[in-house]
């Protein structure tokens, strides 16, 4: 510790899930928050919440027009996109104001705005000023990964205008034409969105299916409906990107495409870097993770991290747990706790909506592990006929001997909440006859897909 840092109980740098920490227990500690951005972290201000405002707009719209096979005849009148934005914007800014003001308010709470970096021991500086804490959290998430295209990470004078999930949602007018690279579930929901709300969209993916490392049989019947619906130049790498004016050319090994907006969605990368974590000797991973053991330790003593800064999945539901398990850890240093990342679920909203918890079939096969495999059709149920849905499905894999799931995917309407009752028997490790025979099915509820799906073991 420098001489002129101020110094603090707990540091928290991050106000993402970090600033979910300051429960009751620290009441009376020192505490100071680091915050470069807005208060709140990606999922509320740039990420899950304000997405999904979005999908759920794009929802609506996609589904005028494509009703015909019910004997309803609709279309989409018109979209006020500059409405859209400030729906979500206006209801999620007030919250992220709200949270700074009440922190600031807090007696035992000091705010530091600006962009943290360890120059010694336990010791930060924050826009000139230096603090060092005795226990310090690393919850500084993760930012999205720009990949080395040239024209993208150019310094020259030729560098094209792009957006990132960061930017893109509070764009003042929809592009005519929106050019995404990448083809993960962030480049995904986006598309959907841009897409049903009336823009023309181009996926450029470098491997040959969108969603590459969910479930193989998913991740094959979403590129379908992708490819069906917009324009997806698959398994072609990007040999550079342009602009023109307002035109931005992306160049691919397969042909070259051009619009008026580009959104570069290649994944994420932590920002341990950034705040130089090695500086105050915190190893960090191959892939720029804050390392961990199994309470959330670094390798520092009072050092701890949670979420993005250190896992490769990065879910805001892991986040929030790591949130717990730092806190009660902190706090009661006698009863450390480890997170429960068992079977750790996740969804995709786009459309047609995508869930998961467990392992995937590649996986399965991967390990060696003896497994059984069964795929259910939305179809074979009374409300599918409803819906007139010919397409969605359960996919089951479980262990024979067990006769205990292994993994769940479904792909279809309604898949976020058709898999949490999958989710709770994994957790439960209830067998699949139990989960299909141990409690009555609404008739004719989508949940009897589920349900058959179960059977069928």
């Amino acid at each position: 510790m420098t001489k002129s840092a101020e110094h603090f109980d707990l540091i928290v740098v991050g106000a993402g899930s970090g600033n979910s920490v300051l429960a009751a227990d620290f009441d009376h500690w020192r505490v100071a928050i680091v915050e470069r951005n807005t208060f709140g972290g990606t999922c509320l201000n740039r990420g899950c919440i304000p997405s999904k405002m979005f999908v759920y707009a794009a929802d609506v719209a996609h589904q005028a027009g494509n009703t015909a096979n019910l004997g309803v005849d609709s279309s989409l009148n018109g979209v006020r996109w500059g409405d859209i934005v400030n729906r979500v914007f206006g209801r999620i800014d007030p919250i992220a104001q709200s949270g700074e003001e009440y922190r600031q308010s807090q007696p035992n709470v000091t705010v530091f705005k600006g962009q943290a970096r360890f120059i010694g021991h336990k010791t930060l500086d924050v826009n000139g000023q230096q603090i060092s804490g005795e226990q310090i959290i690393l919850a500084a998430g993760a930012r999205p990964f720009v990949p080395p295209i040239p024209g993208l990470t150019s310094a020259s004078e030729a560098q094209v205008e792009y957006h990132t999930s960061d930017s893109i949602m509070r764009l003042t007018k929809l592009p005519e034409h929106l050019i995404i690279l990448g083809g993960g579930y962030i480049a995904s929901e986006l598309a959907h969105v841009f897409n049903a709300l009336g823009s023309a969209v181009t996926i450029v993916n470098r491997s040959e299916r969108l969603l590459a490392v969910v479930d193989e049989d998913i991740s094959a019947a979403f590129t379908k409906h992708m490819v069906e619906r917009m324009n997806c130049i698959l398994n072609s790498p990007v040999i550079n990107v342009k602009q023109v004016g307002s035109e931005i050319t992306v160049t691919t090994k397969a042909r070259a495409i051009s619009g008026d907006v580009l959104l570069v969605a290649a994944g994420r990368v932590p920002n341990a870097d950034q705040l130089e974590v090695t500086c105050t000797g915190v190893n960090v991973g191959p892939q720029g993770h804050v390392i961990t053991d199994e309470f959330l330790r670094t390798n520092v003593e009072g050092i701890w991290a949670l979420g993005d800064i250190c896992h490769s999945i990065q879910l805001k539901h892991t986040a929030n747990e790591d949130t717990r398990v730092v806190a009660h850890n902190i706090a009661h240093p006698e009863d450390l706790r480890r997170p429960n990342y068992s079977g750790i679920p996740y969804a995709v909203f786009s459309h047609p909506q995508i869930a998961s918890v467990g392992a995937t079939e590649q996986q399965l096969r991967t390990e060696k592990r003896v497994y059984k495999r069964v795929v259910r059709y939305y179809s074979d149920t009374a409300y599918a006929w409803a819906m007139e849905d010919t397409s969605s499905f359960v996919k089951l894999l479980a262990d024979p001997k067990t006769n205990l799931l292994l993994g769940a995917h479904i792909i279809g309407p309604q898949a976020p909440i058709l898999i949490q009752q999958l989710i709770q028997g994994m957790q439960f490790q209830l067998t699949v006859q139990q989960m299909a025979r141990g409690q009555l099915y609404i008739h004719p509820a989508l949940t009897e897909v589920v349900e058959q799906a179960l059977l069928e073991f």
